[in-house]
């Protein structure tokens, strides 16, 4: 279906922009992964940047939901505001290598559109302005650039714009295939690209929001072109060859495999840091020293850190130091990727099946424990990228794995891992678990001695017939299904859509679990956070006691868990 063309580059282009960019690399998103080999052959790039853009696109629509209730004016919101959320979207949100390097080519590219002063609109001069600076700027972020990555990719787009003396759509395609271009003759720059026989993940990933980028300004996708290693589009394209690039990096990065010696540090440190330009570039030099593959983004005392480094600790330790660093997430490579041997140890046999679950806090992490799961701990505003599941599928150490996401947005980032996992011999079966509710439910059906795939039927019956509610407290104004809530209110949300506003946690409660068991129920589980009053679960279980004879309580506590109370009904 054609979209409809923004003729100038203003706020709701930038919207367009963002939905289009997170369609393409939602659908390309696997195929990048696939062909990820540099800087590690992690399998998350197309994940990552993926994640990126969903939290750029989501800080735009917050502008415009914002300015839609009124709360900012009458108006739609200006491009400076457009831009700037999703900047600001883009440098929170960011994932991985790619993602932080494509979090800075935004930034830049916001920086000339609100420098400009035209809150308006821009034309094509100064859309190339911007993506000449954005390319710089990431350019500039990185310790040590090296080509054939998604920067040269950039800078590519970029040059191939300054030629263009016309408007948004034809300054977008001149950047496009300059981008193409360049992405096709990535594997004769790095010879890690060239021994896999694909093109950088990174680049093309950004090759999918340029092509975003010329359907914003034409209306329509740019057709297929053809290059070496792979045949790239907007979208998802497939990959061309007797292999797939899939397979060919498969083939070149068997764990245990090839040159047997180290190639790069143990750990992936990634941290938002509160800090001051003078104390961040103390903190590039520190980090400089410890490890590789630093990229530091951001300005205006907010900035994203993302590291490889042996000593995860001193990495954060250096953070400290420079300011307050918070949703640090370090990821462990483990033994299973490039950055290991495979002589080290001698390889231990796989067990026969395992589990490996999500959880929401530590309390929930030590249940699903004792029942025999390998768990990875998310905690609130955190989830984990599919690097960090793929490392808990290695950890379980299994021929078989039943992954457990227990929340409805780590779908794609489950999908990418089970896939990486499969391309490592694993077999995988994703059970899409929207609540840790409904993890438990499967893992109280689980038995190992099954068949595989009468187990899979078993776990997915149980937590489909599961009905879940959390209650948690609105952080902002905003429009609900139940009506318009303010911040502080008390949310009841009966399977992901808010049924109840209140102002007591109890009430709120009650009034959550009366819905859920008119429609019957045998059993209720309740997870309790540490957030919520010492009492609700004893007056939750008084009144399962008197209202209803027939069903059961289960209660456990789920520690810092984000929701004040997670409700499950059998």
């Amino acid at each position: 279906m054609a979209q409809v063309p923004q003729r100038f580059f203003d706020a709701l282009a930038v919207r367009t922009w963002c939905g289009l960019s997170l369609r393409a690399l939602g659908r390309a998103r696997e195929e990048i992964d696939a062909i990820n080999v540099y800087p590690v052959a992690d399998g998350d790039t197309g994940t990552n940047l993926y994640l990126t853009v969903e939290s750029a696109a989501a800080a735009v629509e917050a502008v415009f939901a914002a300015h839609e209730t009124g709360a900012a004016g009458s108006d739609g919101p200006s491009l400076t505001d457009a831009v700037g959320a999703m900047a600001h979207g883009a440098l929170i949100g960011a994932r991985g290598n790619s993602g932080t390097i494509l979090a800075q080519l935004l930034r830049g590219l916001a920086q000339v559109l609100t420098e400009r002063g035209e809150t308006a609109h821009t034309e094509g001069p100064g859309l190339r302005l911007a993506l000449r600076h954005a390319a710089a700027s990431a350019r500039e972020a990185v310790a040590h650039p090296v080509e054939g990555t998604v920067l040269t990719v950039a800078s590519a787009a970029a040059d191939a714009a300054d030629g263009v003396r016309g408007d948004c759509a034809q300054v977008a395609r001149a950047a496009y295939e300059g981008a193409l271009a360049a992405l096709a003759a990535t594997p004769g720059q790095l010879p890690v690209l060239e021994r896999a026989g694909v093109v950088d993940a990174g680049g093309r990933g950004l090759v999918a929001v340029l092509a975003a980028l010329v359907e914003t300004f034409t209306g329509r996708a740019p057709e297929p072109v053809a290059v070496p290693h792979a045949r790239v589009d907007g979208g998802g394209a497939d990959l061309a060859g007797e292999r797939t690039a899939g397979e060919r990096a498969a083939g070149e990065c068997v764990p245990g495999e090839g040159t047997g010696v180290a190639h790069g540090p143990a750990f992936e440190v990634i941290y938002l840091l509160e800090a001051e330009d003078t104390a961040v570039a103390r903190l590039r030099r520190r980090l400089d020293a410890l490890g590789d593959s630093l990229v530091v983004v951001g300005g205006d005392g907010l900035w994203n850190v993302h590291v490889h480094v042996d000593d995860a600790g001193a990495a954060v330790e250096a953070g400290v130091e420079a300011g307050r660093p918070h949703r640090i997430r370090i990821t462990h490579f483990g033994q299973g990727d490039v950055h290991t041997t495979g002589a080290e140890r001698p390889p231990r046999e796989r067990t026969r099946r395992a589990v490996v679950a999500v959880v929401p806090g530590e309390g929930l992490a030590a249940l699903y424990g004792e029942a025999g799961a390998t768990t990875l701990l998310a905690r609130p505003g955190e989830p984990p990228a599919s690097g960090e599941l793929v490392q808990a599928v290695r950890r379980a150490h299994a021929r078989e794995v039943v992954l457990l996401p227990n929340d409805a947005e780590l779908r794609h980032t489950a999908a990418a891992a089970a896939e990486q996992a499969r391309a490592e011999g694993v077999r995988v079966a994703l059970i899409p678990t929207r609540s840790a509710v409904q993890g438990i439910a499967a893992l109280a059906v689980h038995e190992s001695e099954r068949r595989f795939d009468e187990d899979v039927v078993a776990m997915t019956s149980a937590a489909g017939a599961t009905r879940h509610a959390e209650v948690t407290v609105a952080e902002r104004r905003s429009w609900t299904t139940a009506g318009i809530c303010q911040a502080g209110d008390v949310l009841g949300l009966i399977d992901g859509d808010v049924a109840v506003i209140g102002a007591d946690v109890s009430e709120v409660a009650a009034t959550v679990l009366d819905r859920m068991l008119s429609a019957g129920g045998e059993l209720v589980t309740l997870v309790v956070g540490d957030g919520a009053p010492p009492s609700v679960a004893d007056r939750l279980e008084a009144r399962v006691r008197e209202a209803y004879l027939a069903v059961d309580t289960v209660v456990h506590r789920g520690g810092r868990q984000g929701a004040l109370l997670l409700v499950g009904v059998e």
